[in-house]
Order: C-alpha cells, then structure tokens, then sequence
C-alpha cells in the first residue's frame, strides 16, 4: 500500500512548500508472489522416471525348449542385428543381419513369429544375446521391440562362440 506523508512544517511567517516523502509498502505484493510460487509448486506435476518392467525368472526349474519355438537375436556392432529360428550349428531359418528399424527386426519378429505359430501351434520364444561390440542402446531397442511384436517369452542371455563367429562371417563383430 502506498502511503503519503504530507505534515506541513508549522514555521513562521515564511511558507515554504516542502517536498512529501513517498513510501511503497511492498508487504502485499510479497505476499502474492509466495502464494504464486506456492500455487505453481502444488500443480506442477514432477517428471516420473521411465522404467521398464523387466521379469526374471524365480526358481532354478530349466525346461528344455525346442529348437523350433526359438528365435535368436544377436546385438553386434553399427546398429546391426543378426537373427536365426533353431539352433547356431544348424538354424531352420538361417542367419540373417538386420537393423533396427520397423522393416528390419520388427518385420523379423513378426514373420519368425507367423512360422512358428503356422509349424508348431505354439508360440515363440527369443533369446537376446548382446555382443561386446554392441552398444547398450540396441538392447533397449530390441526390448522396446519385445513389446511392440507382444512378444511374451524372452530372455537375455550371454552370446555363445559360435554366435560370435557368424558376427565375424557377416562383419558384424
């Protein structure tokens, strides 16, 4: 509130007009701007961290699967993929490099996951197997890609010398 001092100064004959003093007082606007910042703190909505839900497995029961429900997803280097049905020595869809994109793995997910449906009745399962020369970004791509495909059963696992060896044959090591 703003306040104005006018006391006239009581001299003598003589009449001098004196200046007033002008006084703000900011208390009100103080005020406002706390019940401001405190409004804006109550409704602001913090950021929540992404995370993905990821299951492990509970127990030690190790059931085999067979060969013709599992896909193999290779990680190698510069954002490539390799990916065969069955087993390394001897895959019933042979290995394949990719890349990441819709018509890349998620096309090879999808098309492994109509032939196993169509040969066995059953549904597939995928092992992710990440290479020392890939980077951590295309692991979360591939379990980005698990839940676009609706892929239910997969499971990330160390890669085998022999997967190692087709990432060398394809120049993907």
């Amino acid at each position: 509130m703003a306040e104005l001092n006018s006391n006239p100064e009581k001299s003598g004959s003589k009449k001098r007009t004196k200046r007033t003093a002008l006084r703000v007082d900011l208390t009100a606007m103080v005020d406002l701007a706390f019940l401001l910042i405190t409004f804006f703190i109550i409704t602001t909505t913090l950021t929540k961290p992404k995370a993905m839900d990821v299951a492990m497995p509970v127990g030690d029961l190790q059931e085999p699967v067979p060969q013709s429900r599992t896909m193999t997803i290779c990680l190698g280097k510069n954002n490539q993929a390799m990916y065969y049905l069955g087993m390394a020595d001897k895959p019933i869809i042979a290995a394949t490099l990719t890349n990441y994109s819709s018509s890349g793995l998620r096309k090879a997910i999808f098309d492994t996951r109509r032939y196993v449906q169509q040969t066995t009745g059953k549904s597939m399962l995928v092992i992710i197997k990440p290479a020392e020369s890939s980077i951590y970004e295309n692991l979360v791509n591939t379990l980005d890609e698990m839940t676009i495909t609706n892929v239910q059963q997969y499971a990330i696992a160390d890669i085998a010398p022999k997967d190692i060896s087709l990432l060398k044959d394809r120049q993907a090591y």
